[in-house]
């Protein structure tokens, strides 16, 4: 038995995201020396050489005519079950196999009954913030090819087909397509927010667009910035990586190129926050590839000026700093457009044995 009646004491932090989140570091080991087996393609000499890599300070410059957050929300009211006939060719289901019921009946294919909405919150000067775009949308999501809008007394459920694939989880496969549709809606609501933005006294070509998330798919979007708040992969070099850890608030990292199933430009800024664990407040930024290496660079300043100051307080949001304010704000609104859970799923029920 240790004896630890005179060991040092322990330092430690702790991670301020409320766990039901996960982490602000989804991978622990990505925050050490190792790179955590990433495969993307990186191009560091875009804004400085690898060998004058070193924390950027904020730089002063104009501040945007108006600041555009997108986020959008999913919840699933129900799993229901589809009744469908197997084709000929198919081999009897196994016991465990998730596609069909319970009781064990081949004739009913699991489906989920969803709604998701998306929105864009716009800050500018003369009008605060406020609510700009915003639709919603409830999906029935299956691999049931003879699969029919559902109707309801909260709602229409309109039905979206995605092709089965046996070697992929059922359950995974439907929440990619519920996602996929979140996806889409939230590139139309971003698309209209500069078409609703006339009116605001805000300059053409002015804005800035933050959409919480990869940017991903929307790299056509102007003046766009993919915003990720949590890390599963050590992208840089381990002594660039390890450079991240000693951002102080507001600085960032060179901008570099990053390539996977696609390209983007991205960067690294720690957000102000109470000090903590090593990558306490840093998020990645996004640029599209095709953006020249000086805008892009601008947009990366233009990041340390604007988002600091919509950083989250600790004390009002379990996912601060990197859940910001106007996101936080537009979620909740959002999910309050959504409609109670409870109410719909009784909806579902009573059309279910209509």
């Amino acid at each position: 038995m240790t004896n630890t009646a005179h060991a040092a004491p322990m330092r430690f932090h702790v991670d301020g995201w409320d766990p039901t989140y996960g982490s602000s570091v989804e991978n622990a080991e990505a925050v050490g020396n190792a790179v955590a087996g990433s495969t993307a393609r990186i191009v560091l000499d875009v804004e400085r050489a690898p060998a004058d890599w070193k924390p950027i300070s904020p730089s002063y410059g104009p501040a945007p005519g108006a600041v555009l957050f997108v986020d959008g929300v999913r919840r699933v009211e129900a799993r229901v079950w589809i009744e469908q006939l197997p084709p000929a060719d198919r081999p009897p289901p196994a016991a465990d196999d998730s596609r069909y019921s319970a009781a064990g009946a081949a004739d009913a294919t699991m489906a989920l009954c969803a709604s998701y909405a998306a929105g864009t919150v716009c800050c500018c000067p003369g009008h605060g913030a406020h609510l700009l775009t915003v639709e919603s949308r409830r999906g029935l999501f299956t691999t049931a090819p003879h699969a029919v809008d559902v109707p309801t007394t909260a709602g229409t459920y309109r039905a979206h087909v995605t092709a089965d694939d046996l070697e992929e989880n059922l359950a995974v496969l439907l929440s990619s397509a519920l996602q996929g549709s979140l996806h889409d809606l939230e590139v139309l609501v971003a698309a209209n927010a500069r078409t609703a933005l006339s009116g605001h006294g805000v300059a053409d070509g002015s804005d800035l667009l933050i959409v919480d998330g990869p940017l991903r798919g929307r790299t056509h979007l102007p003046r766009a910035l993919g915003f990720i708040k949590s890390h599963r992969t050590a992208y840089l070099p381990p002594d660039l990586h390890a450079m991240v850890a000693h951002l102080a608030p507001g600085e960032r990292t060179p901008v570099f190129l990053m390539g996977s199933s696609w390209d983007r430009h991205a960067w690294y800024l720690r957000l102000p926050c109470t000090p903590g664990p090593p990558w306490a407040g840093v998020v990645r930024l996004e640029c599209a590839a095709n953006v020249p290496r000086d805008e892009a660079v601008a947009l990366a300043d233009l990041s340390q000026r604007v988002l600091p100051r919509y950083a989250g307080c600790e004390y009002k949001d379990p996912r601060a700093p990197q859940n910001l304010v106007p996101v936080a704000g537009l979620e909740r609104e959002l999910r309050r457009r959504l409609g109670d859970s409870s109410l719909l799923a009784r909806a579902l029920r009573t059309a279910a044995a209509a």
